[in-house]
């Protein structure tokens, strides 16, 4: 048995993990003080420690870096990403053109919101075994479609692949270090480097760490922790794609999680019996294995019980396998990204079909959404009421000095009186 069996009680209590560690954070705080009191030097001390940058290479690169290693990728590879690069463009766009700016009639006068971007955004991308330009694509392109001035990458080195994609992108900087120093740096700046406003993008648990340390001075995406895929499924379902899917999200990390529920057992073992198969020939199956082994499938008495569980997780990725997986897809109310039907891979979500890849996990879907354009967004409100009446009481004015009689605020009310007519002077 690949997938340990739990039942319904026990798979509901597997929300809720807490994304920071705590070894993790006590780490992190020292890096993270150290670059808030020393800058550049102690930056670069943590860059030469993990062999990111030489003591004779920048931590910061430009323009002319990202277009230089652009132009040595292959035919192929600048192809994919480009056409990744579209595909992430247009959704952005897309979703920015569906909110827009407000101006309403209010009683005395005119209300309303303004879209305005983050000024300077920091994107994260991980490089650790494998670097990850897709990353640099999901957090970089966003930024770019929120309209925001300056769009930092920082990543760990500076391999080809990452600059060319920061390149195809469109970001204006590349702090080529990575981990708790990355954060730190991004968030309180250091010589010829200035700090950003907001900080997007996944990372390992010492990134995460580093993000709620330095919370109190940037923005954040979220705090993220270990990848997630439930899968709800029925006798409908293929488990040769279910057991694929999971063991493409069982190969991210050895924390990841992989889970399935079904209304069926006999699912739930041809599910094990592919896994079984498909396993050994990852060349990621040492990590797939450990992950495979700490997750579980659920076996439930109906389609309503499998949305509970789901609800109850509120997991990063949750694949919907049953009949009619639209209206099963349109009843749950959290997760981070939901997939509908056999052929709506996670991994084209983790790939650039259009939405983003970074997406809440350990139970953060029940309060917040996934990375997009709205990240870089703020909806700034404004209130004009040059048409309040002068002549006689106004509602909104008289209602405005109660509140502050009943608040004991005394200079509220007579701000507000100020308004009126027998008051107002000169």
């Amino acid at each position: 048995m690949m997938l340990r069996r739990i039942d319904q009680d026990e798979a509901m209590r597997r929300g809720r993990r807490d994304p920071i560690d705590a070894d993790a954070v006590a780490d992190a705080a020292r890096i993270v003080a150290s670059v808030r009191e020393r800058g550049e030097a102690a930056v670069r001390e943590q860059a030469e420690r993990f062999g990111e940058r030489s003591a004779a290479e920048p931590l910061v690169l430009g323009r002319k870096a990202m277009d230089g290693a652009l132009r040595l990728l292959d035919a192929r590879t600048c192809g994919v990403l480009e056409r990744t690069a579209r595909r992430i463009e247009s959704f952005a766009r897309d979703q920015r053109n569906s909110i827009r700016n407000m101006d309403v009639a209010i009683e005395g006068g005119r209300a309303g919101h303004t879209l305005v971007p983050i000024v300077a955004a920091g994107c994260y991308a991980p490089a650790g075994l494998h670097p990850l330009p897709s990353s640099v694509l999901m957090g970089t392109i966003p930024a770019r479609v929120a309209g925001c001035d300056r769009v930092v990458v920082a990543s760990p080195g500076a391999s080809t692949i990452m600059l060319a994609a920061a390149a195809i992108a469109g970001a204006d900087e590349f702090l080529a270090v990575g981990g708790a120093h990355a954060i730190a740096a991004l968030a309180y700046g250091f010589e010829r480097f200035e700090p950003v406003d907001m900080i997007a993008g996944p990372g390992n648990a010492w990134v995460t760490a580093a993000k709620h340390l330095v919370s109190p001075h940037v923005g954040l995406d979220m705090l993220a922790g270990p990848s997630e895929l439930l899968v709800i499924a029925d006798e409908t379902a293929p488990a040769d794609l279910i057991a694929a899917d999971l063991l493409a999200q069982a190969e991210h990390d050895p924390r990841a999680s992989a889970m399935l529920v079904t209304t069926r057992a006999a699912l739930a073992d041809a599910v094990d019996a592919l896994l079984a198969v498909q396993l050994p020939e990852l060349d990621t199956h040492d990590v797939a294995a450990r992950v495979i082994a700490n997750g579980f499938a659920c076996v439930v008495g109906s389609i309503d019980a499998a949305l509970r569980v789901a609800d109850a997780i509120a997991a990063e990725h949750v694949e919907v396998m049953t009949r009619d997986a639209d209206a099963i897809a349109a009843q749950l109310r959290h997760a981070g990204a939901v997939f509908i039907g056999p052929g709506s891979a996670e991994v084209y979500g983790d790939y650039g079909a259009g939405p983003n890849h970074t997406l809440p996990t350990g139970g953060g879907a029940r309060c917040g959404a996934g990375l997009s354009v709205f990240t870089f967004l703020r909806a700034r409100t404004w209130l004009r009421m040059d048409e309040l009446p002068m002549e006689e009481p106004a509602a909104v004015r008289d209602d405005a000095m109660a509140l502050a009689e009943i608040e004991g605020l005394d200079g509220h009310r007579r701000a507000a009186l100020l308004r009126g007519s027998q008051a107002a002077g000169p």
